[in-house]
């Protein structure tokens, strides 16, 4: 049983869809230990609470530097015996040793089709005002493993997404989520439960 943590920062969308897909069977082998999120009272803590899954905040605020913040979030996953952790919209930067110590074993969502409009800046609704600005027609969104840069991590799952006329950020921003971030990050983890990705000279190979 792959033991799972879900970081966020906001309302928790794609969490939501993790979670209807663990109730409904769509992910299997898989157990929601806990949401972590770095804001008190964001309403995906809410949404953690209504599904029976342990809440946990560990905010940059309450510590005297970012040293002592990144112990007690690394100590925080370790505590829970945590074998997967998934950023939904978590919106602080992942401390480098965290990312040393869970090699491979932390995964992320962009509403983008990796390597366009990602890296540094591009979160959010500038992804798709960036998008929209460059006049692209096919969009999507990305799933990859989490490494120290941003948004260069091992792709794991992409999924295209039409760019419709009269689209605007927040009604493109929608439409990804729906066809595609909702439906790619409880296939990810799916996967990843079942033993079926594995990475291989910095990219994956699903079995």
């Amino acid at each position: 049983m792959l033991r799972v943590a879900v970081m966020v920062s906001g309302g928790g969308t794609n969490l939501q869809a993790i979670i209807d897909a663990v109730a409904d069977g769509t992910v299997t082998n898989t157990e929601l230990v806990a949401v972590i999120s770095n804001n008190p009272g964001v309403y995906a803590l809410e949404r953690a609470k209504n599904a029976g899954i342990k809440g946990v905040v560990v905010s940059p605020k309450e510590y005297e530097s970012r040293a002592d913040f990144h112990k007690a979030l690394i100590d925080t996953l370790d505590s829970l015996k945590i074998d997967l952790v998934v950023l939904a919209g978590y919106l602080v930067v992942i401390p480098p040793e965290l990312i040393d110590k869970y090699e491979n074993r932390i995964i992320n969502i962009h509403p983008s089709l990796i390597p366009s409009f990602c890296g540094t800046g591009f979160y959010g609704l500038k992804v798709h005002e960036a998008a929209l600005s460059r006049g692209v027609k096919v969009v999507g969104a990305t799933v990859h493993f989490v490494d120290k840069g941003t948004d260069t991590g091992p792709i794991i799952l992409q999924k295209a997404v039409n760019v419709e006329q009269g689209d605007t950020p927040e009604i493109l921003q929608r439409r990804v989520m729906e066809q595609a971030e909702w439906k790619l990050l409880p296939e990810a983890i799916d996967l990843i439960a079942n033993g079926k990705v594995s990475v291989k000279n910095g990219k994956t190979i699903i079995s």
